[in-house]
């Protein structure tokens, strides 16, 4: 992981030495402006710990070794701010459906009109954009695959049939927004993905 192999033998100067070189390479700060902010807290606090440790180390080796720990540690946290280890993690948690597909579109349509008119627009809105996909696939546009974010289907579908992209963009953005950003659910909004699942079944598909 690391390109150039520390000494053997390394006394307390030449490990802070190191330690500092190492820590002032701008690839630890260059991921942007707030990531920049918060790793130099950590790296100020590496310093001062690295300091405390070859301090009380007869040879640096300890000092070292904990360096080589916490510059890992370094890497971790840059690649969770920047997004990187949570990505798969946000794309599990923001699928279309909880678990395989359990009902036909028919059945996700008819209970999406219950949950309109009973008023509750965020239910019968993942209920319609649920029936949307369902239709998509049991027309084969989509393939059967769990954890499709409703992003994915846009991308997906429209590959299938390029002129869903148009009412599908609108209605994942509204999908998303209401069932996983606590957005109120509204006729308007709903409407949204009703025209989505309409042209979900009346779209040409690609041969």
């Amino acid at each position: 992981m690391f390109p150039l192999e520390p000494p053997v033998d390394i006394d307390r100067d030449q490990a802070a030495q190191e330690a500092a070189k190492e820590l002032s390479k701008s690839a630890y700060r260059d991921s942007g402006s707030l990531i920049e902010r918060a790793i130099g807290k950590v790296v100020d606090w590496i310093g001062d710990l690295l300091n405390s440790l070859t301090g009380s180390s007869p040879n640096g080796h300890a000092g070292l070794t904990m360096l080589i720990s916490l510059l890992v540690l370094v890497v971790v946290v840059v690649l969770w701010r920047s997004g990187v280890l949570r990505t798969s993690r946000r794309a599990k948690a923001q699928a279309v459906f909880d678990t395989t597909r359990p009902h036909s579109a028919a059945e996700y349509r008819a209970l999406a009109e219950r949950e309109a008119a009973s008023g509750d627009f965020a239910l019968a809105i993942r209920s319609r954009f649920r029936a949307c996909v369902a239709e998509l696939t049991e027309r084969t546009v989509l393939d059967e695959r769990a954890g499709r974010t409703a992003y994915e289907v846009v991308a997906d579908a429209s590959r299938a049939a390029p002129v869903l992209r148009e009412p599908l963009q609108p209605a994942a953005l509204v999908f998303t927004e209401v069932v996983y950003g606590n957005r109120p659910g509204t006729p308007e909004r709903y409407a949204v993905v009703v025209a989505a699942d309409d042209a979900a079944r009346t779209a040409r598909v690609a041969a």
